[in-house]
């Protein structure tokens, strides 16, 4: 049962890590130059900071109560080592000129050209978020995680933690008779929520699934803790599992990066792994209209950070996408993400 003391720990967590990664962002707008804006985003309203604020404290507050009422675990976000989190500072910051001359040059310097285009699909040689080596080196694997958390002020943990409530809800359907389920979290990446998952429930037999080797790596060390863990590098597209063998699939802020064709392809597949009965778990960004004050911001979105599919994403049916065999269970709004679960036919 959680204690004042827990309550004090996690609020002085929570608003260290949100005066370091919003102050890092802060300064990163101040090193960058304005981005152009198209015509038709002009004069678009844009959500006040102190909106943004607000709303990221109320994602934080519904964190702990998911703590205090036994949903999760205690999140981890205060541990590690200093030095560490200041050279992953460093190298955020050593990386924003590279970034500054993407964002502002030919649209040339946002595909990778010297990828091995026969491993990867086509849709996939991108420079995403302008990083440099899209998701195909092992310093972008090193540099993924504290580039997202800058980018939402530090909120991205608490984001992909919400998605534990629907998990805790179908794994409590699927094991209620002792046997042990098996997740499959497709465009796992580094492994951030794989390791949530785990540190929640280590029993659970969990398959993390990614295109990208060095992200796997990374993804590899950080659930090297835990038995019952396995990496599979394969396209979501084409996954490599039999029909109706997964208990509970989840995809964490992938949807928005694949082109509308493929987006189909992926959701076919998760349908067909699926067991009857089962469960997917889908976190990704708002979409327009969601919250209609943040409409401005999710248009400018791909612009400033270069999500070349993401526009098509914010206008997607999901129920749609999902159907027939998935139904949609639950929604919610989490800050600048939503969590959706979807459940299979019994």
């Amino acid at each position: 049962m959680a204690t004042a003391l827990d309550k004090l720990v996690f609020d002085a967590a929570q608003t260290a890590r949100i005066g370091w990664f919003a102050g890092q962002k802060l300064l990163a707008r101040r090193l960058s130059r304005p981005v152009k804006l198209p015509e038709r985003l002009r004069n678009r309203q844009m959500p006040a900071s102190r909106r943004l604020s607000a709303d990221l404290r109320q994602l934080l507050e519904r964190d702990w109560r998911n703590v205090a009422a036994g949903l999760y675990a205690m999140p981890e976000d205060w541990r590690g080592n200093p030095l560490a989190e200041l050279r992953r500072a460093v190298d955020f910051f050593a990386d924003l000129e590279a970034v500054e001359q993407r964002r502002h040059g030919e649209g040339a310097d946002r595909i990778l050209i010297d990828a091995p285009s026969e491993h990867y699909p086509r849709y996939y040689l991108q420079n995403f978020h302008f990083q440099s080596e899209g998701y195909l080196s092992a310093a972008s694997a090193e540099r993924y995680d504290h580039q997202v958390e800058v980018l939402f002020g530090g909120g991205a943990a608490a984001m992909r933690r919400q998605a534990l409530v629907p998990l805790r809800d179908a794994l409590m359907r699927h094991c209620s008779n002792g046997a042990v389920a098996k997740l499959l979290d497709v465009g796992c990446g580094t492994g951030s929520f794989l390791r949530e998952v785990k540190r929640n429930y280590p029993r659970l037999r969990v398959t993390g699934l990614d295109l990208s080797g060095p992200y796997l790596g990374v993804a590899a060390r950080r659930l090297a803790d835990w038995s019952r863990v396995e990496l599979v590098e394969a396209a979501a597209e084409r996954m490599p599992f039999h029909n109706a063998s997964l208990d509970v699939v989840t995809s964490v802020y992938l949807f928005h990066e694949l082109p509308p064709r493929i987006r189909r392809a992926v959701a076919a597949e998760i349908q067909r792994v699926l067991k009857p009965n089962g469960t997917f778990i889908l976190v990704d960004s708002l979409q327009t209209g969601d919250v209609p004050e943040y409409d401005g911001l999710l248009d400018f979105f791909p612009i400033a950070f270069h999500e070349p599919y993401y526009t098509s994403y914010l206008r997607e049916n999901l129920e749609d996408l999902f159907s027939p065999l998935l139904t949609r269970q639950t929604t919610a709004l989490a800050y600048l993400s939503k969590v959706q679960a979807f459940r299979s036919p019994a």
